[in-house]
């Protein structure tokens, strides 16, 4: 056993986990996709069954019954007086977990590599001797490369000299490596919500305590909390990716890098900038990153050749002011030795081609971005999908919080993906789901046909008070002007619908949407809809579940009128 999870930290992780009925393979479910997302290791101590099933409101017999559905599947073992724990990948059930032939894999958000480099590899190996008769340990990294990425600062504007620039094994390792430095134990720092998962993971392992600004594919970042949480709660550091950002696809304009670098000019917070998707442009065209404050102490740029050239290919860097280099040179030994000289020599050869290699991987997710947008149209056309000009991935709305079960369903059908609660900090976004555009236009088609086969039976196992939310806040709106609508309650009520978990639609079968009323929500969770005569009449009264509640004051309540 490797850590123990504590219930309260394993309610958070789950989210809204009641998506299907029974409530035990609901909870089941939700606890394997922590698993596979890997947000629960291996060899994890489970919560006990009486705490578990306290912190989460519900019986003993339904936590025993999913963990005894868990030990099935392979996930977790049990032993008497000694609790659960989490078994690693090999030992789960094949059939759920393991990828097989013709799977579709979606999890990452990586391109495959690009078509040159196994030439340029090859010719870099036939220099092997030379190669052989370096030392091999070099925490700062090799000259020739250091300069190279220093020249590619310069190119951008960026007055570079090699000394302000590390070589580490890919981005994450960079991240890590300043987490490590510049975060104490209980220190604010500030990131976007939804995330790069494996960001927040190396933050909150340096001791961080996370403060998220939101950020979505819509409206950008939220310059407002921006602002606030900068100013009342001075984090030491902020993670952002201001270029076609991970899961989102949004780019900051001029004015949201100018409002933030102000921000963080007045709290004395420092910026970690993660540039490793900012060259994947499909139409957006040069902008000017930004972010050229005169303290440079006060940026820091972390890049990497993973999503332009390779995933395999871990080399990254980071770019900073010299006391900040000399203190991650002392620190890196603790983590690794230096970053193989192979992958350097690799990498120096290919930083003066970058802009070349640019235009290609633009070129090729571009056809990706239109084959998945086109088909989605198609074949779903109720989800929203947002308008991006680059990056890796679509952060597609659902017309249900579902996300979870979908993936779970669409993984036992040959596609493998990651759900919007992997994205967020502490739960929340099940409206959501990351859908990669990094891989053939023909499988991402055949990937958007597993997903229209797989969620009418989502929307049917789930509880009604889920699959029967509003789709949008603009169709609620849609339904103003009904005599049967109190318009002035249902226009209060579509302003604030984006943020209000209690916003149901009932979509059963014979029956038709036909009105939307608003009403005060007591401070307590709601377990009924409040307005409405009871089921049997010729309308229905919508149940809302355990665990949801409705913020901002207000619960939306639908009836339904049979269409008969």
């Amino acid at each position: 056993m490797e850590s123990r999870m504590s219930a309260r930290a394993l309610t958070i992780a789950l989210g809204g986990w009641r998506t299907r009925e029974p409530a035990y393979e609901a909870l089941a479910d939700g606890i394997r996709l922590l698993c596979l997302d890997n947000r629960i290791a291996p060899r994890t101590a489970l919560p006990a069954e009486r705490e578990l099933a306290l912190a989460l409101r519900i019986s003993r017999s339904t936590v025993s019954m999913a963990y005894q559905s868990l030990r099935d599947s392979g996930h977790i073992s049990s032993l008497r007086g000694s609790g659960s724990v989490t078994l690693p990948l090999g030992r789960r059930e094949v059939g759920r977990i393991l990828e097989t032939e013709g799977t579709i894999d979606l999890q990452q958000a990586s391109p495959p590599a690009w078509p040159g480099l196994a030439g340029h590899m090859a010719d870099v190996a036939a220099d092997a001797a030379t190669l052989a008769s370096r030392s091999g340990y070099d925490v700062l990294g090799r000259a020739e490369l250091r300069e190279a990425i220093a020249e590619h600062f310069r190119a951008r504007g960026l007055p570079t000299e090699p000394r302000q620039i590390m070589i580490t094994a890919g981005a994450q390792s960079a991240i890590h490596l300043l987490a490590s430095v510049l975060i104490g134990r209980g220190d604010r720092v500030a990131i976007e919500t939804p995330t790069y998962p494996h960001a927040a993971d190396a933050l909150r392992r340096a001791g961080g305590r996370l403060v998220g600004i939101p950020v979505s594919p819509e409206s950008g970042w939220d310059l407002e909390r921006v602002a606030e949480s900068f100013a009342r709660t001075r984090p030491v550091l902020a993670y952002l990716m201001p270029d076609f950002q991970n899961p989102t696809g949004r780019s900051m304009s001029v004015h949201e890098r100018e409002a933030v670098e102000l921000a963080a000019g007045r709290s004395g917070t420092r910026l970690i900038l993660d540039e490793t998707t900012a060259d994947l442009d499909i139409a957006r065209g040069f902008q000017d990153r930004g972010f050229r404050t005169t303290d440079e102490s006060l940026v820091v740029r972390v890049g990497s050749l993973g999503k332009t050239v390779w995933g395999g290919l871990r080399v990254g860097w980071i770019r900073t002011d010299h006391d900040l280099i000399d203190r991650l040179v002392q620190e890196r030994p603790a983590y690794d030795l230096g970053t193989p000289e192979f992958e350097q020599a690799v990498a120096a050869g290919l930083i003066p081609r970058l802009p070349e290699i640019a235009r290609h991987r633009g070129e090729y997710l571009g056809e990706g971005r239109d084959a998945l947008v086109s088909a989605l149209a198609e074949r779903l056309p109720e989800w929203r999908v947002p308008s991006v000009d680059g990056g890796v991935a679509l952060w597609v709305e659902l017309n249900a919080p579902l996300s979870s079960a979908l993936v779970l369903q669409a993984r036992e059908a040959g596609l493998l993906l990651a759900a919007g609660p992997r994205f967020a900090l502490e739960g929340g976004n099940e409206r959501h789901l990351r859908i990669p555009f990094t891989a053939p236009p023909s499988d991402l088609r055949r990937a958007v046909e597993i997903l229209a086969e797989v969620w009418p039976g989502v929307l049917r196992d789930a509880p009604h008070g889920v699959r029967d939310l509003w789709s949008s806040p603009s169709e609620l709106e849609s339904h103003r002007g009904s005599h049967h609508v109190d318009n002035t309650r249902a226009s209060t009520a579509s302003s604030r619908l984006q943020n209000c978990p209690s916003a149901w639609n009932l979509r059963s079968r014979g029956w038709k949407r036909f009105a939307a009323k608003c009403s005060p929500c007591s401070s307590r969770p709601t377990r009924t809809c409040p307005i409405g005569p009871r089921p049997g009449s010729t309308t229905r009264q919508a149940s809302i579940p355990m665990g949801m509640s409705c913020i901002r004051g207000l619960c939306i309540c639908v009836s339904l009128r049979n269409r008969t």
